[in-house]
Order: C-alpha cells, then structure tokens, then sequence
C-alpha cells in the first residue's frame, strides 16, 4: 500500500475529472457536492499526511460531529448528545495512544451512554434513549479504522465518494429495479455502477485487496441504506442543512462509516 503523499496526484486527477464530469451533467446538486469535495479531499490529505496523530483528531472532531447531527435527528435529550459525542470522540485517541485498550474503552463507550438514560430515572422514553445510544456508539466506531488502516483509508474514502456519486448517476440514468423500500430513488444498476467505479479506484490507487474491494461494494450501499432506514424513522430526510448539496456530514459519511467497518473486520 503506498503512502498518503504517493496518492495525492491520483486524488487530484480525480478531483478534475469529476469536476469535468459533473459540469457535464449539469445537474446542480453534483456540482455541489463537488465543491464540497474540493474543500475536503486536500483538508483530508493535509491532516492524515501529519501521521495518526493528524488522524485520531480528524476522526474524533468527524465523530463529534456526526454525533450532534445524530442527536439533532433522533431528538435524542442534550445528556445524551453530550455524552456520544464524548465516548465517539476517545474511541480514534485511543486506537492511536494506546490500541490494545480499544476492547475495554469500546465497552464503557456503550456503558457510559446506557448509563445516561438509567440515572435520570426515564421510565417512559428510556429504553428508546437507550438503543439509540448504543446505536450511535456502534455507528461511529469505525472511525478508529481513520487512524488503524492508514494511507488505506484514503484509499476507501476516495472509493467510496466516487461509488456513491456513480451510484446516484447511473441508477438515475438506467433505472431499473429498486435496491429497497427504505429507499426507493435507489436502484440496482446504480448499486452495480457505483461498486465498479469504486473498484476501479481503488486498483488505480494501488490499495485493491478483497478485504476492501468488499468493504467498498457491499459497504456503500449498505451504510446508505442504514442512515435512510435511520431518517425514516425519525421522519426526517437529511440529517443536517449545513453542508452545500449535501445536507449533513453524516448524509455525506453513512457510505464511509459501514465501508470502514468492513475493512476493519475483514482486514
């Protein structure tokens, strides 16, 4: 697997060639989603080539947010929020100081958010609160792959980016049969496109290994499907309004989150 530095000119070179691509289209919420691209994929590269230190703080500072959208969305009380972002946020510091603690610092991660709902006495809504925080915990805990799998990271957060918006492009394009009732504007032709481009990237980054060719094919859609079926429920349709054609960073890294999940269980 090479470095981070060695896969900045192919990174650039897909940043062109997807902005060209979605000029093309026209279609403003690709540009969009462009644009956001062109801010984040340098900030990305600028941090995680400073080491795991420059890692372990982008994926805490990444957690803590996606926790705030996810309490936001839940409804989920401000104890509960406070309390998910902190746990998500130890879990990238300590894969990077001190990674064979990870088994325990993982389980008082879930016991601290358990604990929330079971001390303020929530007869009503407590078992609610409860799985919701679990669910958090066990959401965003592959971001410790960020800092455990090093340059591959990268390597997937560039697949995967680029198999969502060929997913969306060619299932709209091709139609077809629908992936799932939890979310009908999917489409298997698009499924198909996206785990292709997202293969292709991750042979010409130099980092295509089974354990992450299946972290990208079956993770993208399947992290998707996860935050839509997550959406449903709390009758929502993003999980923020802040970032530009995109909703919420949680909108942009529910692909990620599974796809990290993969390579780390697989790897």
């Amino acid at each position: 697997m090479t470095e981070v530095g060695d896969l900045i000119p192919y990174l650039a070179g897909a940043l062109v060639i997807g902005g060209v691509a979605v000029a093309l289209s026209r279609r403003r919420e690709y540009i969009l989603r462009w644009c956001v691209w062109a801010v984040a994929v340098p900030a990305v590269v600028a941090v995680l080539y400073a080491g795991p230190g420059g890692a372990a703080a982008l994926a805490a500072a990444v957690g803590v947010v996606c926790a705030v959208e996810y309490g936001l969305l839940t409804r989920s009380p401000v104890p509960d929020r406070v309390v998910l972002g902190a746990a998500v946020a130890v879990l990238p510091v300590t894969a990077w100081l001190a990674p064979a603690q990870l088994p325990r610092v993982s389980a008082a991660a879930v016991l601290a958010v358990a604990l929330v709902p079971l001390l303020a006495g929530d007869a009503a809504g407590g078992l609610n609160r409860l799985c919701l925080g679990v669910l958090g915990v066990v959401w965003f805990t592959p971001l410790i792959g960020v800092v455990l799998l090093g340059p591959a990271a990268l390597a997937v957060f560039a697949a995967v980016s680029v198999a969502d918006i060929t997913a969306s492009f060619a299932g709209r394009s091709l139609g077809g049969p629908r992936l799932s009732p939890l979310s009908p504007a999917k489409h298997w032709s698009g499924v198909l496109a996206g785990a292709a481009a997202g293969l292709g990237v991750l042979a010409l980054l130099g980092a295509f290994t089974p354990a992450l060719a299946v972290a990208v094919a079956l993770g993208a859609p399947l992290g998707d499907l996860l935050e839509s079926m997550v959406k449903r429920g709390a009758e929502v349709k993003d999980s923020a309004s802040w970032l530009a054609g995109a909703g919420g960073l949680l909108d942009r890294l529910d692909s990620l989150l599974f796809a990290l999940a993969l390579a780390l269980l697989l790897g």
